[in-house]
């Protein structure tokens, strides 16, 4: 009577090893947080970029929510020239923004590197950037408007008195809010995104390596 081979344990089919990790949101919320405490003075450089460029185009925009004098060219031109400089204002934040990024990474060579090694997907390292350049984005814009928005407020209180802050005033205070807040997030959302590509993209081997 004949006995049919065993499979041996050389010919099973052989185990894949996971090799990359995903971890929940969750987790790279609490990342992010911790690390912008731990790095709290190049957190603060970088919100005083977009908080300072913010603050400046709440002042321009808010001044429009008081009458101005009808048919008047000297306001015209003087807009005209305020919206150019908001706008410049708004491009040296953006500027600011992705070098203060950039540092971000540099200074954090190590610590990819090691969450690389451990495992984390590529887009996991992409989203803790775009998480804290979130977080960022729309701290320092609310405070830059509210600084803007405050300052032009007291001037025009002194100038043109209570009756000026009528009820088109407040409503337009609660859009500029909104588009003030909106701008802020996305320049630095697009500011965050070549440092965060270049962490993802970085090999673990030679972040690890790295002297900073």
């Amino acid at each position: 009577m004949s006995v049919a081979p065993t499979p041996s344990t050389s010919t099973a089919a052989p185990m894949k090893v996971q090799k990359q990790i995903t971890l929940p949101l969750s987790k790279a919320f609490e990342i992010s947080l911790k690390s912008i405490k731990i790095r709290l003075s190049r957190s603060l450089i970088t919100a005083s970029g977009i908080l300072l460029g913010i603050a400046f185009f709440s002042s321009v925009y808010a001044a429009r929510l008081f009458p101005i004098p009808p048919n008047s060219p000297e306001a015209t031109s003087a807009a005209n020239r305020q919206d150019y400089l908001a706008v410049m204002a708004l491009i040296v934040c953006f500027v600011g923004i992705m070098n203060a990024m950039l540092m971000s990474v540099t200074e954090r060579f190590k610590e990819i590197g090691t969450m690389k090694c451990l495992g984390a997907l590529d887009s996991f390292v992409v989203t803790l950037f775009i998480i804290e350049a979130a977080f960022l984005g729309i701290i320092s814009s609310t405070i830059g408007w509210f600084g803007g928005w405050l300052i032009t407020c007291i001037v025009h209180l002194f100038t043109d008195g209570p009756k000026a802050f009528g009820g088109s005033f407040w409503l337009g205070t609660l859009g500029q809010l909104a588009i003030s807040v909106t701008i802020g997030l996305v320049i630095t959302l697009l500011a965050a995104i070549p440092p965060a590509y270049r962490a993802a993209k970085m090999p673990p081997v030679a972040a690890l390596r790295t002297e900073v």
